[in-house]
């Protein structure tokens, strides 16, 4: 079912009340039984409901006017009858589609998880996260009780109309034409409010979304909000969202009930005609008080239903508004699965690489051409904005070359699995993400199938046992959201710990140690030593000692590749790599972080200003 659910939204794409049917009809048919069990309880409430109207009849007839009382005791047996029957077929049927309801909502939001999870990574850089979880969770709620009520009350209210208009054309079927007169100005009041109320339901939705987004960013960054005394100012943001979310809300409760008291006044107006006329046959001798009754029971009953499905045709204008939230996302074309699974030794090219980010007027990377051997350890060196965590992200194949090829062992990446190429991969970044789960789990997260004992050996080589078996439960510790609880030195030697264990060909380390203390930066600099050795690295690097150690280092600005060679060439070469080298030769023995000391410096290259000063250090430092 999962897999057809693209297919359901496919075939039926253009938004419109039948294909909205169509896709909760096919979204009900694997429920098929239990959808034809509570159709059958409809049909028998319709029924009953017209046995009400019909027994006036006979109940005027022969107890009010032939004054029978034997037949006392039979009504009201059948009175008790009749009620418990429609209580119980009433309980059956709600039973059935609310159990249809919450099957269908479980497995949309099981499908959209697993969507989600299968989109492209610019589809959620380009969407807020708080939407998509809007829509999995609040909008498709609605759709529960459009199946467990919507559907239901149509069904029940659809019989009960046919059946009692049954009944009123038996009595006096002249009458019941001309009652019925005012039933095609109901259904036209109520088709012409249902496109407003569906875009009023629409808005709120939206802003919904909106408030959803507010909420998990508050929560989310509550250490600044708290650190820039922002409570109030978001408060106010909070409830200026939640002000327009209860206009859109009132907007559409006010078409709604208007939809109900339009129906109530055509409704009364049709009551009003009939019990004149009426009155006047009986008064006439045309019809007898047995049949009067029973017709005017018979009307006053058809107007119940009609006013209900007019609340079900509001109901259903609010879930077509969720169906076409969803159908934007179902409508997005999934990341390719094709072809076959790699074996990687840590063989990575580039071959004229160049891309744009989805929107942008210009190039991030420009004719980019790079051939990485297995083991070499490669660093990207660069100012903000130079590309190096886009090259980064390509190789990691989150994105696609715009042009040029991308190649693995001789292989592009439209020829290699996904999976199977991140699955040899592995990614320590500067942005650390745990979940909240315990730090054995949060280990494990790349290898579910590792056992504790190799859990604990990567948390070793990570140097991370020691400070692990200080928590409270060990490596049963829940670490909380983003693993809150750990410091940011714990936190990134846990990720470091998940990528030892995945044992990676090709390892991606981006500026993973540049948010941390010099202590917390030691340790986890023996960490990565560890992790880096013997596999292809690619290290967008943010200290000299990192750097040196590198068999080759790029350099690289505006997206292009300026420099490349080792340590020691790119000091003889001069350039933008040799300045910087000057710069923190004259400024910190310490080697401080020269990644914000790089900005201005590409200027400079291009302008062709190489200082002696730093030619001369270049030198000597190269042993030239």
């Amino acid at each position: 079912m999962l897999h057809n659910i693209d297919t359901i939204f496919r075939r039926y794409p253009s938004g419109t009340g039948w294909s909205d049917l169509a896709i909760l009809r096919m979204l009900s048919m694997p429920h098929l039984w239990r959808l034809i069990a509570a159709l059958l309880c409809s049909l028998v409430l319709s029924g009953l409901n017209g046995v009400i109207a019909w027994s006036i009849k006979p109940l005027t007839d022969l107890v009010l006017m032939e004054k029978s009382r034997e037949y006392l005791i039979y009504i009201s047996i059948g009175a008790v009858l009749l009620f418990c029957l429609r209580g119980g077929f009433t309980f059956a049927a709600n039973h059935l589609m609310g159990s249809i309801g919450a099957k269908i909502v479980r497995t949309l939001r099981q499908w959209l998880y697993e969507k989600l999870l299968r989109l492209p990574y610019g589809f959620h850089v380009r969407t807020s996260s708080a939407s998509l979880v809007s829509k999995t969770m609040n909008d498709v709620e609605v759709l529960h009780y459009a199946v467990a009520h919507t559907i239901k009350d149509f069904l029940v209210e659809t019989g009960t109309l046919l059946v009692l208009m049954g009944v009123a054309i038996s009595r006096k079927w002249d009458l019941a034409l001309l009652a019925f007169v005012v039933v095609p100005l109901i259904v036209f009041a109520i088709a012409t409010l249902g496109a407003r109320l569906k875009r009023m339901s629409m808005a709120a939705r939206l802003l919904v979304a909106q408030l959803t987004t507010i909420l998990q960013e508050s929560l989310l960054g509550i250490r600044i909000i708290r650190a820039f005394a922002m409570e109030t100012q978001m408060a106010k943001r909070f409830d200026g969202v939640l002000a327009e979310h209860y206009r859109a809300v009132m907007r559409g409760v006010r078409i709604n009930e208007f939809s109900s008291l339009l129906s109530e006044v055509l409704g009364g107006i049709g009551v009003a005609v009939i019990l004149f006329y009426s009155l006047h046959l009986v008064i006439v001798g045309e019809m007898t008080p047995g049949d009067f009754l029973s017709f005017v029971a018979a009307i006053l009953l058809v107007y119940t239903p009609l006013r209900r499905l007019s609340r079900v045709h509001g109901n259903f204008q609010q879930a077509r508004a969720v169906l076409e939230r969803v159908r934007d996302i179902a409508l997005q074309e999934s990341e390719s699965q094709g072809g076959s699974p790699a074996t990687l030794q840590g063989n990575i090219e580039l071959r004229n690489v160049s891309f744009r980010y989805p929107g942008a007027k210009e190039d991030a990377l420009h004719s980019v051409s790079l051939s990485v051997q297995s083991g070499d350890l490669v660093a990207l060196v660069g100012y903000s904005g130079a590309g190096k965590s886009t090259l980064a992200d390509l190789i990691a194949g989150f994105w696609q070359p715009s042009s040029g090829e991308l190649l693995y062992e001789g292989r592009a990446t439209h020829e290699l699995l996904p999976a199977s190429l991140r699955g040899q991969m592995s990614i320590v970044t500067q942005d650390i993400f745990l979940f909240d789960d315990t730090v054995l789990e949060n280990i494990r997260f790349g290898r579910p199938d590792s056992t504790v004992d190799e859990v604990i050996a990567a948390a070793k080589a990570a140097f991370s046992h020691d400070f692990i078996m200080e928590l409270p439960d060990g490596y049963e510790t829940r670490i909380g959201e983003r693993g809150i609880r750990l410091s940011g030195g714990q936190k990134q030697r846990i990720t470091i710990a998940r990528a030892m264990l995945r044992n990676p060909s090709i390892l991606i380390l981006d500026e993973a140690t540049s948010s941390l203390d010099t202590e917390s930066e030691h340790q986890v600099q023996k960490a990565l030593e560890g992790l880096m050795a013997g596999r292809t690295t690619i290290v967008i690097a943010h200290r000299l000692s990192t750097i040196q150690k590198a068999n080759r280092i790029i350099v690289m600005s505006q997206g292009r590749i300026v420099q490349q060679g080792s340590h020691a060439e790119l000091l003889v070469q001069g350039g933008l790599y040799a300045e910087l080298y000057a710069m923190q030769f004259r400024t910190d023995d310490a080697e401080p972080d020269y990644t914000r000391q790089l900005e201005g410096y590409d200027e400079i290259w291009r302008k062709g200003d190489s200082r002696s000063s730093a030619r001369n250090m270049a030198e000597s430092e190269s042993g030239a």
